[in-house]
């Protein structure tokens, strides 16, 4: 669904722009609580992947393809907050390297595949959560269902914008009956694709899945054991007769009543290492994009089809990098196709990567630098 230049005019991609902006500083301000040591690597490989899976295109009806939007997916992982800078990230990369979403368009692209589709598909998801029984299969459907309808929200959320800056003279209604119409369709390849992902990662390490913190794991109960030594005062306590408990606990010194398991401290558990996990992540998201992409159907996506039978693509303009060496997910100068494609993907990988890990890596410093200056 990535909206290309001359799709909308410049008013309103000026608008979305201040829309997209403020959403992505209030994300910046909102992750620091959401990112710590462990998740703030995994945020930037979540973005990394999310990238890759795009290039996944599926077949959806006759001469219509669809793929992955990643706000549903990132949302539960990482969070709503770090969900919407991660598929930003993903957004600036495919605009400045790969001319894929235009550059003047990229307010309208974080708008409406970033910020709508990781609030909607948020919202739904705790309501499923809050609502259910706590139950790792719980997490895994309200991941389908959240994702399901981002979808054709974000489809509706286009059709709004294009009812508001559309360049091209269509009817508002069969806009919103051709997105909405193949967008729920592609809506079922995403809710998929995410809640496999999003099973296959809370059935190993549910501790790492942000949505699912209070729902797959259960307090920790400190309980009396029988075989554990006796308290101070209790054995001279358990002599006394059933006629004499109050005097007998009376008799007993302050500092040697045992402190009621309730009040304990429980032992801080050990923090487990992501690595296993974050090598795992990256190795799926290079199979993805260096290998699987090659056999990704070649047919337009929802929103190119619709541009192009209802007319909206009627003034589409040249994307700024059209002349990138990536331009269209292939490296230039290098004729095999297989190869040429990959090697653009796993390029494409990389660097979402790296931008997506420093981004929230800074991020996650500035919340340790605040804590410290708080203490």
């Amino acid at each position: 669904m990535h909206v290309p230049d001359g799709f909308i005019d410049a008013p309103v991609s000026a608008v979305t722009g201040v829309v997209a902006a403020g959403a992505v500083a209030v994300s910046l301000r909102g992750a620091r609580r959401e990112l710590d040591e462990r998740t703030a690597p995994l945020a930037g490989l979540v973005a990394a992947f999310i990238f890759a899976v795009q290039m996944l295109n599926f077949p959806v009806a006759a001469g219509t393809s669809g793929h992955l939007l990643g706000g549903a997916l990132a949302a539960i992982l990482v969070g709503p907050y770090t969900g919407v800078l991660c598929v930003s990230v993903v957004l600036l990369m495919q605009g400045v390297l790969f001319a894929d979403g235009g550059l003047t368009a990229l307010g309208v692209n974080i708008t409406d595949m970033a910020l709508v589709t990781t609030v909607v598909a948020y919202a739904i998801f705790r309501t499923i959560v809050k609502l259910a029984p706590h139950r790792r299969r719980t997490v895994t459907v309200a991941s389908f269902v959240a994702a399901l309808v981002s979808v054709p929200a974000a489809a509706v959320a286009f059709t709004a914008i294009y009812a508001l800056g559309g360049t091209a003279d269509v009817a508002i209604g069969k806009v919103f009956a051709a997105m909405v119409g193949v967008h729920v369709l592609i809506g079922i390849g995403e809710a998929a694709i995410t809640a496999l992902t999003v099973g296959a990662v809370v059935a190993v390490r549910p501790d790492l899945v942000y949505g699912a913190r209070g729902v797959t794991a259960r307090p920790l109960e400190i309980r009396d054991s029988p075989l554990a030594p006796a308290a101070p005062g209790a054995v001279a306590r358990a002599g006394a007769s059933a006629a004499e408990p109050a005097t007998a606990a009376s008799e007993t010194p302050a500092s040697e009543t045992p402190e009621p398991a309730a009040t304990r401290e429980p032992a801080a558990l050990p923090q487990r290492s992501t690595r296993r996990v974050w090598l795992a992540g990256l190795a799926a998201a290079l199979l993805c994009a260096g290998v699987v992409s090659f056999y990704a159907s070649a047919s337009p996506d929802g929103l190119e089809k619709v541009a192009h039978d209802k007319g909206i693509d009627a003034k589409e303009e040249d994307h700024a990098a059209k002349d990138s060496p990536l331009a269209d997910y292939g490296v230039k100068d290098i004729s095999d196709a297989r190869l040429s494609g990959g090697l653009a993907g796993v390029i494409g990988v990389g660097a979402t990567l790296a931008v997506g890990s420093g981004v929230f890596i800074v991020v996650r410093r500035r919340r340790a630098t605040a804590e410290s200056e708080r203490g």
